[in-house]
């Protein structure tokens, strides 16, 4: 990895690679094999064979959003619009990993902005949800990151984020706790200062059939 291309949100001292030597895909499927064979697996029977190469197939898969950029991923879909209503985009399915046990986080996000001259596509916020979902995360910080985002390049009169998720840290293992929910926020510009329209857009997402 270089650091040509440090991601948003991601500085050279969180990636640390100007002082660790390169790991290579071979040094991570011996990883894999090793973390087997540390949990009294045989990593050479028929079933585990290509396993620690699937792992890491899987592990680039789903931290794939730090090798992606926020310029890259609109590709231009920024668009001149004379309007200024709410837009949402509710129940926007969200896969990200915990970065204390590298355990699934699953859940929906809802996010809205009202324009200030400019409008994005909508897919594309989905696709910010994406991005930001495929890294080592806490909820609280996905959340934020996904407001800041849409803050920085629409220049917006406001954004809305709301994360509603479960935890498999705390499902699988731990206080085992199968139906437990976490909702986070992140309110900016007038969702933050203004009651009314903050709540008309708690009030629009409650409608959600998967709003907890």
């Amino acid at each position: 990895m270089t650091l040509s291309k440090i991601p948003d949100f991601v500085s050279a001292n969180d990636l640390k690679t100007t002082s660790q030597p390169a790991v290579t895909e071979a040094d991570m499927i011996q990883a894999v094999r090793t973390l087997l064979i540390g949990l009294g697996e045989n990593p050479d029977r028929e079933g585990l064979l290509d396993t620690p190469k699937r792992v890491v197939k899987s592990l680039k898969f789903l931290t794939s959003g730090y090798h992606q950029s926020l310029d890259e991923l609109l590709n231009g879909a920024v668009f001149s619009e004379d309007v200024s209503e709410m837009v949402l985009v509710r129940d926007i399915d969200i896969f990200s990993s915990c970065e204390h046990h590298i355990l699934p986080i699953l859940g929906r996000a809802h996010v809205a902005y009202i324009p200030n001259g400019k409008v994005i596509g909508l897919s594309k916020i989905a696709r910010i949800c994406e991005m930001y979902g495929r890294r080592l995360q806490v909820q609280e910080r996905l959340t934020a990151q996904i407001a800041d985002a849409l803050q920085g390049l629409l220049k917006p009169l406001g954004v809305a984020v709301v994360i509603e998720a479960t935890h498999m840290c705390m499902v699988m293992r731990g206080v085992q706790k199968p139906g437990s929910w976490t909702t986070t926020s992140a309110m900016r510009g007038i969702f933050a200062d203004d009651v009314k329209t903050r709540q008309e857009f708690m009030s629009l997402i409650r409608h959600s059939p998967t709003f907890h």
